[in-house]
Parts: C-alpha cells; structure tokens; sequence
C-alpha cells in the first residue's frame, strides 16, 4: 500500500464562498471557523463568505485561507481520512503543520496574519513585481535572471513547463523581455501586491522569525514536507528557521511533490479552495491518484478514490 499525502493550496486560490458549504453543514467545521475568529478578533466568516474588498488583501487573505483549509481538514479527518505525510504551496504550509500535528489552529492563524502584514509591507507598493514563465527549462531562466541587473529570481517552480519569477518590478520586466526572446511560450506579468519568495523579503523573514520565537512548535508531529528544501520535516527544532527561509526563498513544489511520490506517495488529496495542486500535479506526474476537496460536493470523489 503507498502512502496518501494532504496538500493544501496557496494564496491565489481564495474565493468568496470558500468552505461556507462545510461551514452550514459540519458542526467541525464550523468551530474552527469560530476559534478562527476569537483568535484575530476579525470576522474572517465575512471575509470568506460575503461578497468584500478584503479576501485578496494579503492579510486577511492568508488567514482567510487557513481557517478554510483547515475547517475542510477537519471534518475529512472526523470522517476517517487517515493522511501519512502532508505539504501545503507556500501559505498552505501552514495549513499543513496545523493539520499535522505541529501548531495549534489559533497559532498558525496568528502567525499568518503577522506574515501576511510584514510581506505586505515590506515593500512599497509598485517596487516589487512577479511573473509566470511558460514551457522554458528551469536552468534557462535561472540563468537569465542571474544575469539580469537588479534583483530578481526563481519564485516558485510549481510544475514541468511553469516557473514564477520574482524581484524588483523593472529586474522582473527586463528579466521577462529577455525570457520571451530566449524563446518562452509565455511570459505574463502577475497581478501580485509584492515581489514575493524574492530576496528584497529577507527583512520581513527575520522580523517573522522573532515572531516565532513566542510560538510552540510541538514534537511528534506527522511527517510533512517543506517548501523552502523540498525534504520531509519531523524535527520540530527546523520549522521555524525553515518558516523565516520561506518567506524569501523558492518555493520547489515541483520538487516536493517529486520527492514525496519517490519516498512512496501514490494519493494526493489537496484540500481548500479551487484544484491548482491537482492541475500542477497532472504535470508532475500522472501515474499518481489525486484528487481536490473543495466543496462537500467534492466529498464524493474520496469514495470513488476507495472504490
């Protein structure tokens, strides 16, 4: 039997409405919604649910996000959905150490909202900028971007085919116009509020990691894996170093992904808002099953999967 590994998405995926199904249906769902909201004395319901300007601000979203992701756990793992290893994109990295075992709900909610502000604010608005790199090899556009003046990078490698860059907004169009007469499919810049996974956040990483500093990371957690290395986590004295490393470094998701079907992952379930993961996963690797829970709706694919 191969392992079955939880994957939750990252910032991008929200939408109003998010797990409100879960929320009216499931009475688990439903308290971590409430704890969510006692613990930031905000109404993330209404942010998740009601029609509002806030869901795509950086720090609503990303505590938006977790609560969503981890109501829709919790009633999957109340109803028997037994996970081995976990990893969550970028935000949903915390989605996947409270699902595991190594923070509470209310300080991974608290954690993100501080993140959420500090990568908000780090740069000034119009600095900074990111975009996605279509069907060009990995090694191609690290080395234009190495060779590009000014600061910019590899942000996210999320599947074959697809890579996102990130840095200082002109480093990022230079880099882009050079990635597009190298012979990029595509290039297109990407509605973001800042350059993040860049090192122009390596400020708000450490100002994060002194935040940490008074959040307990508990021991004996399941098995998940990181962003910032791509490797499997089950010392709890590495998360916080690697939470900080993730704010500025790439997120290999690609790699991880790879990693986990190499270490005996054969199922993926990605849990939250839309089915990014899965599309990525397509690419990756299509021997593997996967599947998205977004909506009770979707509950029906876990008893096709146990078919």
């Amino acid at each position: 039997m191969g392992k079955t590994a939880v994957i939750f998405p990252g910032q991008g995926a929200q939408y109003v409405g998010m797990a409100k199904d879960f929320y009216d249906s499931f009475e688990d769902s439903k308290k971590v919604f409430d704890e969510a909201d006692d613990v930031l004395d905000i109404e993330l319901k209404k942010i998740c649910f009601e029609e509002n300007d806030d869901i795509n601000k950086t720090e609503y979203t990303q505590p938006a996000m977790v609560a969503a992701e981890v109501a829709i756990y919790e009633h999957l793992k109340n109803a028997g959905l037994k996970a081995d290893v976990f990893a969550g994109l970028s935000l949903g990295e915390y989605s996947a150490l409270v699902a595991a075992g190594a923070m509470t709900l209310a300080d991974g909610i608290k954690t993100v909202r501080r993140r959420g502000i500090l990568m908000q604010n780090e740069v000034p608005l119009g600095m900074g900028g990111m975009a996605a790199v279509i069907a060009m090899d990995a090694d191609k556009i690290a080395e234009i971007c190495e060779n590009t003046p000014g600061k910019v990078q590899i942000a996210n490698y999320n599947c074959p085919g697809q890579i996102v860059i990130s840095g200082e907004a002109e480093a990022v169009k230079a880099a882009s116009a050079a990635l597009a007469e190298a012979g990029a499919k595509r290039v297109i810049p990407l509605n973001v509020s800042g350059p993040f996974h860049s090192q122009m956040l390596v400020p708000a990483g450490e100002k994060l990691y002194d935040f940490l500093q008074g959040v307990d990371v508990a021991e004996g957690f399941a098995p998940y894996y990181c962003n910032a290395d791509a490797e499997e986590i089950t010392d709890a004295a590495k998360v916080k170093e690697l939470l900080k490393r993730q704010v500025y470094s790439s997120v290999r998701w690609q790699q991880t992904i790879e990693n986990m079907i190499a270490d005996g992952v054969d199922t993926f379930i990605e849990v939250g808002p839309g089915k990014t993961l899965t599309g990525f996963m397509k690419k990756i690797n299509r021997e593997v099953k996967s599947i998205n829970i977004a909506t009770v709706d979707d509950l029906a694919k876990l008893e096709e999967l146990n078919a």
